[in-house]
């Protein structure tokens, strides 16, 4: 299908991430008729404003917390509110690329080729039709990862030399397609990886999981201290934007209340956009169904009381960063002054 991408030399560049409560200042590059995407997506920029290109990674250094599940769900439920967001899959383990379908022995383009700088990112984003049997829900849209992450800090060496910098790829990378998303989350590996590492580099907010297991507590610890490490050391912007509880129990055990309990120790003195969101992903045979089949859980069962909490998440989340100047009100929508908004 023939499209238009936006020019492979024309990406603006920040000096750090914006300042809590500073709305991203998104500039679209040029568009040039030669550059081909791979998946044909056309881009109209006149009739398509540049959206804000929020960018959130999702984490915690505690593998088994339904972190991928949260991040693809909860785009997914933004998405399905009017929001366009990608989802990009930093995790050798391709959690986010399998959520939605995408099997292990498919050659598709992804997160490697873009770090690597192969590829533009634009060429290799997936969206709804452009594979046979991946659902991605209109509005949400994937950069895939494929097992060829394991050696990206190799291939980067051999491409760029001793001073390759993976962080400062992947910020590059999103400059250039930030315009294209209200909302562009960063699904990270459990432990800190190469890829990871870039993601707290090159993030505006990181969003916590959590669920009542043992080691979560340890896991939401390390996180924070990577965060607070990832601020002393080339982000300084980076902001906490709250914990995400999955899998709860209509009756907290022992563990779900020791969690409750250093949620409230830990967050309580916190500003509101930093503490725990008020509804709690409840525990389900709804999500590993899901993930077997390939879907997103709004899909399978939108009247599903996990998609109703999902997107519950979903408008607190907006809420939370629209306080925060950081995210606009949805297109259509009117803002607090009465006026229509884009």
């Amino acid at each position: 299908m023939p499209s238009t991408a936006m020019s492979r030399s024309s990406a603006s560049s920040r000096a750090s991430a914006p300042d809590v409560g500073q709305r991203p200042d998104p500039h679209p590059p040029s568009v040039t008729a030669a550059d081909q995407p791979r998946h044909g997506h056309e881009v109209d920029h006149n009739q398509d404003p540049p959206r804000d290109g929020v960018v959130i990674a999702v984490g915690n250094q505690k593998g088994g917390v339904a972190k991928t599940t949260i991040t693809v769900n909860l785009a997914a439920a933004l998405a399905e509110q009017g929001r366009r967001c990608l989802v990009w899959d930093l995790d050798v383990n391709r959690g986010a690329s399998q959520h939605v379908g995408i099997g292990d022995n498919l050659p598709l383009l992804g997160s490697f080729e873009v770090l690597v700088g192969s590829e533009p990112p634009e060429e290799v984003i997936l969206k709804a039709g452009d594979l046979d049997g991946v659902e991605l829900p209109q509005g949400l849209e994937l950069i895939a990862a494929r097992r060829n992450l394991e050696g990206i800090d190799q291939a980067l060496l051999e491409r760029e030399g001793r001073f390759a910098d993976l962080p400062s790829a992947l910020k590059r990378a999103l400059e250039r397609i930030r315009p294209r998303y209200d909302l562009i989350f960063l699904d990270t590996a459990p432990n800190l990886t190469s890829p990871t590492i870039a993601a707290y580099k090159a993030a505006d907010y990181f969003l916590l999981t959590a669920m009542p297991e043992a080691f979560a507590l340890q896991g939401l610890n390390t996180a924070l201290g990577d965060i607070a490490a990832a601020r002393q050391h080339g982000n300084p912007g980076l902001t906490l934007l709250g914990v995400v509880l999955s899998n709860a129990e209509p009756r907290p055990t022992r563990l779900g209340r020791e969690l409750v309990e250093y949620l409230q120790t830990t967050f309580g003195g916190l500003p509101d956009h930093m503490k725990p969101f008020a509804t709690a992903i409840s525990r389900s045979t709804i999500v590993p169904t899901a993930q077997k089949l390939g879907r997103t859980i709004l899909s399978l069962d939108p009247h599903h009381k996990v998609s109703k909490q999902f997107r519950a998440v979903a408008d607190e989340l907006e809420r939370r960063l629209a306080a925060l100047g950081a995210l606009r009100p949805r297109m259509g929508e009117v803002g607090r002054d009465g006026a229509g908004v884009r």
